[in-house]
């Protein structure tokens, strides 16, 4: 080999690692409103993650319904590889124990959230990874409070009411004082209330009450439970990059989560102002209302645990040794 062909091959070598080390991610999100804190805050974290990185890793994110992906079939999208990085708030079907963080009446403050998500934390991590998913972080929307077509002062007006609610467990709450419980996409919800097939929405005033607070005219701030999104990536994407891309992605997401998360609790007081001048009528907890429906539901996180198994037993007991309950 002359001096010049090994200069060349030894260039070409170089130039194939550098290149090997760059990575074209495709991000996807289920929230399809760019100006929410969800996508606002995903937003951020691609654009810190090419800065950080020097443009070696590039997340081009998409909007939800801009892909071919069903909102329910996003982690397994990601597992997949259709997508490399991704939001996903309807994780629960591919990762049901997630759901211990979601049981109506469990989690009843912020601090205790905070508790509860780190007891449940191994097990998220576990549960995404037999997946082939790798769970980087995530964030919380405001406390899930019930807001109807009717007017309600207390939860025994729930009775013979039509509401929408987006798992089996917030539904198990509705039908326990007597409401029925019906699950539909959110792209059917105004439509639905329009119609009279649901009468009222489990949600946030800052989630999908700010898009649907004309249809909903009463807000009753009972809070049932927390829901919240997970930032995940494809495993085998995130362990071909270099450690220190790695290290850098967990990195602004840990950072990122949070701020997406304070962002949703400021937009709640916001919005419930807005939706208030608007005419909505928002009516305060009622006295005798959260011990009646913690007495309903502790006899229920213990069934649906033993139903669907040690592993779920275990999870549900560490949150509650956590929490002291």
């Amino acid at each position: 080999m002359t001096r010049l062909s090994a200069i060349l091959t030894a260039s070409t070598i170089l130039a194939t690692a550098g290149a090997a080390q760059a990575a074209d991610w495709t991000g996807y999100t289920y929230s399809s409103v760019s100006t929410t804190a969800a996508v606002q805050g995903m937003e951020r974290i691609t654009e810190e993650v090419a800065e950080t990185t020097d443009g070696e890793l590039d997340i081009t994110l998409h909007l939800g319904k801009t892909l071919q992906i069903a909102s329910s079939d996003i982690t397994q999208a990601v597992g997949d590889g259709i997508v490399d990085f991704a939001a996903d708030y309807f994780f629960s079907g591919s990762v049901p124990i997630a759901r211990v963080l979601n049981l109506p009446m469990l989690i009843n403050s912020e601090e205790e959230w905070a508790t509860a998500y780190d007891a449940m934390e191994p097990y998220l991590r576990e549960g995404f990874e037999e997946q082939g998913v790798v769970y980087l972080g995530g964030y919380r929307y405001p406390q899930q409070t019930i807001f109807t077509t009717f007017e309600i002062d207390d939860l025994s007006d729930l009775e013979g009411h039509k509401i929408r609610v987006t798992s089996p467990e917030q539904g198990q709450f509705i039908e326990s004082f007597g409401g029925g419980a019906i699950t539909l996409s959110g792209s059917e919800v105004p439509t639905s209330l329009e119609r009279g097939v649901i009468e009222g929405v489990l949600t946030a005033s800052a989630g999908g009450a700010k898009n649907w607070g004309e249809f909903l005219p009463y807000n009753y701030r009972f809070a049932v439970n927390y829901g919240n999104s997970v930032i995940i990536a494809n495993a085998d994407a995130f362990e071909a990059l270099p450690v220190e891309q790695q290290e850098a992605l967990r990195n602004i997401v840990s950072e990122e989560g949070p701020a997406i998360t304070e962002a949703f609790m400021e937009d709640e007081q916001v919005q419930m102002d807005k939706q208030q001048s608007a005419g909505m009528t928002i009516v305060e907890e009622a006295e005798g209302d959260s011990d009646a429906a913690l007495e309903q539901m502790q006899g229920y996180w213990t069934e649906w645990a033993e139903d669907k198994g040690p592993q779920y037993v275990e999870a549900l007991q560490a949150v509650r040794d956590a929490l002291g309950k």
